[in-house]
């Protein structure tokens, strides 16, 4: 069982940078992946950036590539999306998630799979 909380979401103006961070707890495996993912009023769940924890490989939406940044603390079992130059598109409540990685392909074509947290409001003004 793992268990994931997220934190750092909050209301900033367009352009404008926050860092989200994700607390993992319970039982990991070095085969793990934690990804990043969003939801946005009134559209489904999409995928934003995941890392591996074996090794750090990252993938990236294209919505956010060169703008956000995931990372990992395996000594503080904590992972992070850096998240700059915030446009209003990018207001969602942020989810973590982690998984046995199979692929980045998956976190796209197999969204639902894996852990959850709770989720993090982020709202980007314009």
């Amino acid at each position: 069982q793992v268990q994931l909380v997220e934190s750092g979401g909050g209301l900033v103006q367009a352009g404008g940078s926050l860092r989200l961070s994700c607390v993992v707890s319970g039982r990991t495996l070095s085969a793990y992946a934690m990804g990043w993912f969003r939801q946005a009023p009134g559209k489904e769940r999409e995928f934003v950036a995941a890392i591996r924890r074996s090794g750090g490989s990252t993938y990236y939406a294209d919505s956010v590539k060169g703008r956000f940044t995931i990372s990992g603390d395996n000594t503080r079992n904590t992972v992070y999306l850096q998240m700059n130059s915030l446009k209003p598109e990018d207001t969602a409540v942020y989810y973590c998630n982690a998984r046995t990685f199979t692929g980045y392909s998956a976190f796209q074509s197999s969204p639902d799979i894996g852990s959850w947290g709770q989720g993090t409001q982020v709202t980007v003004s314009s």
